[in-house]
């Protein structure tokens, strides 16, 4: 067997830095990349992404294979089936310290959420292309005010710009309801 034939790496590192994060109080949270093969609230989706509060207090029976992760959680207090395909993960990180891992884009379709939530289906039919080369994914310490995931743009030339910081838009988040 070669590295080719074997299986991916990806849902073993998630599961690990999932573990990491609950054995050390951090609370886990997975940045997914948004198409026709994730299940989740599309009104929460934002710029073909979303963030979700995979903690055991913010879930309900997580699973996470070897293809999917699969869960039960609340968003403005009503239940939701969530899954996840593990190649549509594009991070795991600790909400506390932004410590974590990503991972490379998966090309696919890329939503826009500005509407509804049926020109989100809309656009994900209609098979609307993602350029990969235009974003990179960057994990950075966060405080409660600033968003904990931002795709930045790549600087296409070499003219000693650095890319913008994240803007300061709060991510929707799970919450525990009791």
């Amino acid at each position: 067997m070669n590295a080719q034939d074997s299986t991916s790496t990806r849902p073993y590192l998630i599961r690990a830095i999932y573990e990491w994060c609950t054995d050390n109080g951090f609370t886990p949270y997975l940045a997914v990349r948004v198409d026709k093969t994730v299940q989740v609230p599309r009104e929460y989706v934002n710029d073909g992404e979303i963030v979700l509060n995979v903690s055991y207090d913010a879930t309900s029976g997580l699973q996470m294979g070897n293809e999917f992760i699969e869960f039960k959680a609340r968003f403005g207090g009503k239940p939701r089936e969530i899954m996840v395909p593990v190649e549509r993960v594009l991070a795991i990180y600790a909400r506390e310290s932004g410590q974590g891992m990503s991972f490379p884009v998966v090309d696919g379709a890329v939503l826009d959420t500005e509407g509804d939530a049926e020109s989100v289906v809309d656009a994900v039919e209609d098979g609307v292309e993602a350029d990969a080369s235009d974003r990179v994914v960057q994990l950075v310490p966060t405080d409660t005010a600033a968003a904990p995931l931002a795709a930045v743009p790549r600087a296409e030339d070499d003219d000693g710009d650095k890319p913008r910081p994240p803007s300061g838009g709060g991510r929707p988040s799970l919450k525990l309801v009791k």
